[in-house]
C-alpha cells in the first residue's frame, strides 16, 4: 500500500483528516493556563516560573548499590528521584522467601526491612529531596519505612516530599503484582491516602497510573478512561474514611505513558486535565481549585523500546518527552535506550537525563505555556479523546465501578483485545516499526549490559538474617500480632504498621499477618 493511500488514524483509532480549520476545533472558550477547567496547563506560566521535574528510574540490587546510583544522578542535575523495588518486594516477600529465589535485586531494588531503607538513602536529604516510589500492594509498609527512616534523622514528617504510586487497581489490570484482593487492597491504598493527608502534607499518597496498562497495550483513550475511573474509586474509597475531598485530593498525582503519536499524547494531556477538574468539581463537589488539577508525572513508553537498533530509542524518547512537556506534565523520566535488553546503564540513564535537559534549556519548549494551544488540530483532538473517555467512563460506572469492571475481566479484555491488534498490524507490515519491520539491518548494534551482581541476592539474604538475629524478636511479634488484630477488627491498619517497621519487621512479615485475615488473591 502505497502511503497516500494508507487510512489514518491515531492509536485510539480516530480517524485523522487531512487538514483541520477552525470549525474541528469545537471548544472556542479554552480560557486560560491556570484557569479553570486547566485544559492549557495547571499554571499561568508553566515551566517559565518552575521546570518539571527531571527524574531517572533507579533501583538494582542491594539498597547499597542503588544509593550509589542515586547519588550519580543528582550529582548530574536530576531533581528528583525515583526508586524501582524488585519484584519479591512488590509482591511482597522477603528476599529469602522461596518465591523470591532468582528475582532478588533483579528488576529493582531489594527492600526487606527498615535496615534497607536506611541504607538506600543513607546520605541522601531526605527533608530537601523528592522521592517517588514505585510500589503498590506493599505502599503503606515501604512508606512506614520512609517516615520511620526520617524520624530516625530527624526530619520533621511535613518536610517530606515525593510520591508512593499506591495504585494497586492497575495491577489486577495490567502489571499483577497484587497481593490482597481488590476490595480489601483499595481500603488499605485509602487509608494510606487518609494518613498521608493528616501527617504528610507535602506527599502524594497515591499516583493513579494509566502508564502500564498503555504499556500493556491500550489505546490512549483507554488509559486516560481507566485511570480515571480506579481514580474515581479512590476518592470514593478514602471519603469512607470520614476525609473531606478537599482535604486530600489536591495531593492526588498520577503517571502517564507518552507514546509514540506526538500529537494525540500532546492532547492527551491537554484532555485529562479537562476531564479531571469536571470530575471532581461537579461530582465530588470539590471546592479548592487545587482539588480540580491533576498533576502528572510521565514516563517515556517503555513498551515502544526496541531491541533492534537501540540506538534509535534514544529518538523515540526524545519525541515522546517534547509530547509530553508541550502537554505540560509537572514531572517526567524518559524510558532509556537499552531497557529492552538490560537494566539501563548510567551511560544510558546520562544520555536519558541530558535528553531532558536539552529540551529544557535549548529548545525553547519552556518560554511559552501550551505552545500549541489553538491549533485547530490539536483542539480537536483534545475534544475528540475527551469525549471517547467519558463515554467509556460511564460504561465502567454503569456496570458498578472501577473494582466491579476489574472483577469482571472487562479492563483486562480490553486491553488484551487492542494488545493482540497492534501486535497484528506490526507482524503484517500495517504499523511500521523502524529497524524491526522496516529499513532492517543485518548486523545488529551492541551495546554494553548493565552488570548485574550474581553475589547481591546472597548478600541481601545474609543481611536478612543477621537483622533477624539481633533485633528484638519480642517485640516483634508483639507488633505483627497488633496489625493482624487490627485487620480483623476492620480498624486502621497504618499504625500498627509503623510501629512494626519500628521493631525491624520485615515486609514479608507485615504482609504475612494481614494476609492471615484477608488471604493472598488468586484470580
Amino acid at each position: 500500500m502505497r502511503m497516500a493511500d494508507k487510512p489514518r488514524e491515531t492509536s485510539s483509532h480516530i480517524p485523522l483528516e487531512n487538514v483541520y480549520s477552525g470549525g474541528d476545533a469545537r471548544n472556542a472558550h479554552l480560557g486560560a493556563p491556570g484557569e479553570y477547567p486547566y485544559t492549557r496547563g495547571i499554571h499561568a506560566e508553566m515551566y517559565r516560573k518552575r521546570l518539571w521535574t527531571m527524574r531517572q528510574y533507579a533501583g538494582t540490587g542491594t539498597a547499597r548499590e542503588t544509593n550509589t546510583r542515586f547519588k550519580y544522578l543528582l550529582a548530574n542535575g536530576q531533581t528528583g528521584l525515583s526508586t524501582a523495588f524488585d519484584l519479591p518486594t512488590q509482591n511482597g516477600y522477603d528476599a529469602d522467601h522461596p518465591n523470591a529465589e532468582g528475582e532478588v535485586g533483579k528488576v529493582g531494588v531489594s527492600i526487606s526491612s527498615l535496615a534497607d531503607m536506611e541504607e538506600l538513602f543513607d546520605g541522601i536529604p531526605l527533608g530537601d529531596v523528592s522521592t517517588s516510589m514505585t510500589i503498590n500492594a506493599p505502599a503503606a509498609i515501604l512508606l512506614a519505612m520512609y517516615v520511620v527512616a526520617a524520624e530516625k534523622r530527624g526530619v520533621p514528617l511535613a518536610q517530606l516530599s515525593g510520591t508512593t504510586q499506591n495504585d494497586v487497581l492497575k495491577e489486577y489490570v495490567a502489571r499483577g503484582t497484587y497481593i490482597f484482593p481488590p476490595r480489601h487492597a483499595l481500603r488499605l491504598a485509602a487509608e494510606l491516602i487518609a494518613y498521608s493527608a493528616r501527617e504528610l502534607p507535602k506527599w502524594n499518597p497515591i499516583s493513579a497510573s494509566g502508564y502500564h496498562m498503555r504499556d500493556a497495550g491500550s489505546t490512549a483513550v483507554q488509559e486516560m478512561a481507566f485511570a480515571v475511573s480506579n481514580a474515581i474509586a479512590y476518592v470514593d474509597a478514602t471519603r469512607a474514611w470520614g476525609v473531606a475531598v478537599d482535604t486530600f485530593a489536591p495531593r492526588i498525582s498520577w503517571i502517564f505513558n507518552t507514546h509514540n503519536h506526538f500529537f494525540e499524547e500532546v492532547a492527551k494531556y491537554r484532555a485529562l486535565r479537562r476531564l479531571w477538574a469536571r470530575i471532581l468539581r461537579e461530582r465530588f463537589g470539590a471546592r479548592d481549585p487545587r482539588s480540580w488539577q491533576l498533576r502528572t508525572h510521565s514516563q517515556t513508553g517503555g513498551a515502544t523500546l526496541t531491541l533492534q537498533q537501540p540506538e534509535n530509542n534514544v529518538v523515540r524518547a526524545a519525541y515522546q518527552a517534547m509530547a509530553a512537556v508541550l502537554g505540560g506534565v509537572q514531572s517526567l523520566a524518559l524510558s532509556c535506550r537499552d531497557e529492552a535488553i538490560s537494566i539501563p546503564t548510567e551511560e544510558s540513564q546520562e544520555i536519558a537525563l541530558r535528553t531532558q535537559q536539552i529540551l529544557a534549556h535549548e529548545t525553547g519548549v519552556a518560554d511559552v505555556a501550551d505552545p500549541l494551544g489553538g491549533s485547530y488540530y490539536v483542539e480537536a483532538l483534545t475534544d475528540e479523546l475527551e469525549k471517547r473517555a467519558v463515554a467509556l467512563i460511564d460504561e465502567i460506572d454503569a456496570m458498578g465501578g472501577a473494582v466491579a469492571a476489574i472483577e469482571n475481566g472487562f479492563m483486562q479484555r480490553a486491553i488484551d483485545d487492542e494488545a493482540y491488534r497492534a501486535q497484528c498490524e506490526i507482524e503484517s507490515g500495517a504499523r511500521v516499526v523502524v529497524g524491526v519491520n522496516a529499513f532492517q539491518r543485518l548486523e545488529q548494534s551492541r551495546l554494553a549490559r548493565f552488570p548485574l551482581d550474581p553475589a547481591a541476592e546472597a548478600a541481601q539474604i545474609e543481611k536478612l538474617h543477621t537483622l533477624r538475629a539481633r533485633r528484638d524478636n519480642d517485640a516483634v511479634s508483639g507488633a505483627l500480632a497488633d496489625v493482624r488484630t487490627a485487620t480483623e477488627r476492620g480498624d486502621a491498619q497504618i499504625p500498627p504498621i509503623i510501629a512494626a517497621v519500628r521493631a525491624y519487621a520485615t515486609t514479608g512479615e507485615i504482609v504475612d499477618a494481614i494476609a492471615a485475615v484477608w488471604g493472598r488473591y488468586r484470580p
